[in-house]
Order: C-alpha cells, then structure tokens, then sequence
C-alpha cells in the first residue's frame, strides 16, 4: 500500500512538527511481545499488515515506548493496530482534526 504519512506535513519543501495522534484501541488490535535483539518494528509490520512501512503505527500505537524503536524494552507487549485501513482513515481524521483546531505549522 503507497502511503505517505507526512503528505498534510508538507509544504513547498518544508516539513512540519508531526503533532502526536492518538491511535484508538479497537477490539480488533493484535498483541505482540518485543524481543530485544529480535524483533523490529518493519518485521511486525511486515508480519500483520503485508507491508514493512508501518512500524511507525505500531510505534504510536504504543506511547509508552517513546519514539525510538531501540528504546522499546525487552519483552514489551505491543499493540498492533488492526485493520490497517481503518486505523490508517482514523489516523487521516485525526490529523485533520488537528489541523483545524490547532493549525499545522510550518
């Protein structure tokens, strides 16, 4: 799937500051555990949704790891948001949501 999750953060060049967007728990989501040294976050992507490019979701899914994939702690449980395509669309209205309270800025 050809996605670009900083298209609204982009502008004659520049790129914004990615606000951070809650991403919902669903009844749908799937749970794995982090293994130093063995797991990455292309890999889980790879794994659930068919495509390596969404570790960055599962990272924001997960706001106690912080934003860094090598900060994650061994034996972390982490949610993967599922399906895809609807947290993909919840994440678009979020970001749009953000934007028209609070303005993107550039």
């Amino acid at each position: 799937m050809d996605y670009n999750r900083y298209s609204k953060f982009t502008r004659n060049g520049n790129i914004a500051l990615v606000p951070f967007i809650k991403i919902p728990v669903k009844q749908t989501d799937y749970y794995d555990y982090y293994r130093k040294g063995q797991t990455r976050l292309d890999r889980l992507s790879y794994k659930y949704y068919g495509d390596p490019n969404f570790g960055w979701l599962i990272l924001q899914a997960n706001p106690s790891c912080g934003g860094l994939e090598f900060r994650i702690e061994d034996n972390t449980r982490l949610r993967i948001p599922f399906p895809l395509e609807s947290t993909l669309i919840e994440y678009n209205d979020a970001v749009s949501t953000y934007d028209r309270l609070y303005g993107i800025v550039f």
